[in-house]
């Protein structure tokens, strides 16, 4: 009997590798250890002038990456390659993927634009200056993941979808629709991004960011806090895996999205598009509302977001909700954008390995109002713990949403 039969959901794909870039430095024990502790990895950055701006607070990556050529890589390229490199290590999969049947699934909103900002500005300013063009070629959206496809010599599809918040969810959907289907053998799905003055300055102006540190689902939030890194999932067919002998480190049981139809910056109050996407998700992974032990909200902070995902959680969980542990990641490491859904679904999975569910930082006391249970100040033991649901939402109201189970013992 296979692991996948064994886990009881013959649509799953195995999780054999796990990569990430965070607030909290380089690589995964770096990104649990910051989780666990409960501190939030947001404050004063350097990256740009920021002083006019309604907040000076963001998660920012101290140290990308280093890489060959990097002169010509931007820096959410480098993001997406120590993810990358960390992934594949991790599943025991060599350097090169030239033969094996592989994709790339990611998810990024702006690719290579802080680069392209600063050759702007320094074209503008001093003009007889404005040398470098070669950093113009990280523009596109889509460089992050082509980038892991030319280092590591990826020869089957390259997609990146670019659909605001949700693009790393509906990636890791597409990679899961592609193993299913026998596309592939083997994909590394996840996404990138980076601070830049476009993303930061917009989300300031539509005065969406909390002058203090996010505070998810607190009656005090604000607003969030954007902030930037990249994580990589190694996701593999059941077949593919035990032939290689590879360590099973969890299952993608099933994904699901919709679209709200509804606001081009807010989502529909009561959450019913994104209880379409859990519905959907949880249909093709072959659970039941019931067997989720915990929820990766979206929970950015905004007062309409975390009150239309919290009637999302109402209708899915119904009586069940004020004794289901909630988390959300982006109080601990800010708002990924393009890349968030791939550094949640990571920080999911490190959770059910773990067996406890990490808290949420943020000043305040939970809502009242909302009925949830929020983990809060430490780590919430939950031994047992098998499947959970990681939920994003986007601007143009697309939603996404992910199943993500545990490796039985």
């Amino acid at each position: 009997m296979s692991s996948a039969q064994r886990s009881g959901r013959d649509g799953a794909v195995a999780i054999t590798g796990l990569g990430a870039v965070s607030g909290y430095g380089e690589g995964t024990a770096a990104l649990w250890a910051g989780l666990a502790s409960g501190a939030a990895a947001i404050g004063p950055f350097r990256r740009f002038e920021h002083a006019k701006f309604r907040t000076q607070l963001a998660s920012e990556v101290r140290a990308a990456p280093s890489q060959k050529g990097g002169r010509r890589s931007s820096i959410a390229d480098r993001f997406a390659l120590g993810a990358a490199r960390e992934a594949l290590a991790q599943a025991g999969l060599p350097s090169r993927l030239d033969d094996l049947g592989c994709g790339i699934y990611f998810g990024s909103s702006t690719g290579g634009m802080f680069e392209s900002e600063s050759y702007f500005a320094d074209l503008l300013g001093q003009p007889h200056r404005a040398s470098g063009i070669g950093r113009l070629t990280a523009q596109p959206t889509c460089s992050p993941g082509e980038s892991v496809a030319r280092a590591h010599g990826v020869h089957g599809p390259v997609q990146t979808v670019a659909s605001a918040c949700a693009s790393a969810t509906l990636a890791m959907g597409i990679a899961l629709a592609a193993l299913r289907a026998g596309e592939i053998e083997i994909a590394l799905a996840g996404g990138s991004d980076s601070l830049c003055r476009l993303t930061y300055a917009g989300f300031n102006s539509l005065r969406a960011v909390d002058p203090k540190a996010c505070r998810p689902f607190r009656s005090e939030r604000e607003g969030m806090s954007i902030g930037e890194g990249a994580a990589v999932l190694v996701l593999e067919s059941a077949v593919s895996a035990a032939a290689r002998g590879a360590r099973i480190l969890g299952w993608l049981l099933g994904a699901g999205a919709s679209c709200d139809a509804h606001h081009m910056t807010a989502p529909d109050p009561q959450g019913a598009g994104i209880a379409r996407a859990v519905a959907a998700a949880l249909a093709d992974s072959g659970l039941a509302a019931t067997d989720i032990d915990f929820v990766n909200v979206h929970g950015t902070g905004t007062p309409h977001n975390d009150a239309a995902e919290a009637g999302m959680l109402r209708s899915i969980f119904g009586d069940r909700l004020p004794a289901l542990p909630l988390t959300s990641t982006k109080g601990a490491i800010g708002h990924y954008l393009g890349a968030a859904g791939a550094i949640e679904a990571v920080a999911t999975l490190l959770c059910l390995l773990h067996g406890v569910v990490h808290p949420t930082p943020g000043e305040g006391t939970v809502d009242p109002a909302l009925g949830l249970d929020l983990v809060t100040g430490s780590p919430r033991a939950l031994p047992g713990a098998r499947f959970a649901l990681s939920t994003n939402l986007a601007f143009g109201g697309t939603n996404a949403a992910v199943i993500l189970g545990a490796e039985p013992a």
